[in-house]
């Protein structure tokens, strides 16, 4: 899956749904070792499993990578979100 966005490619590979490495994020939303929530410009991506850990996050160059046992993968709107306009960092910091 390969789309441009904002100069960037939006790209989900997943080997052996252990390993999960996504470009073009634009912000990390939400994180445990159930669920994962990205914000993207093709929508939110919920990623559900179980032991996910991000091994590796570049929000400069939008690189996220994932490990665990991968169960799903789910775009949904991400409107209310852009709206609240606060990301993940700021939230973490205050």
């Amino acid at each position: 899956m390969e789309e441009k966005i904002g100069g960037r490619p939006h790209r989900v590979m997943m080997e052996d749904r252990g390993k999960i490495s996504i470009t073009g994020i634009a912000d990390v939303v939400s994180f445990d070792e159930n669920q994962v929530v990205l914000d993207t410009d093709k929508g939110l991506l919920t990623i559900k499993g179980r032991d996910l850990c991000v091994s590796r996050l570049t929000l400069d160059k939008g690189e996220i990578d994932i490990d665990g046992q991968a169960e799903s993968l789910v775009y949904s709107s991400n409107e209310a979100f852009r709206k609240s306009g606060e990301s993940f960092l700021a939230r973490l910091f205050k």
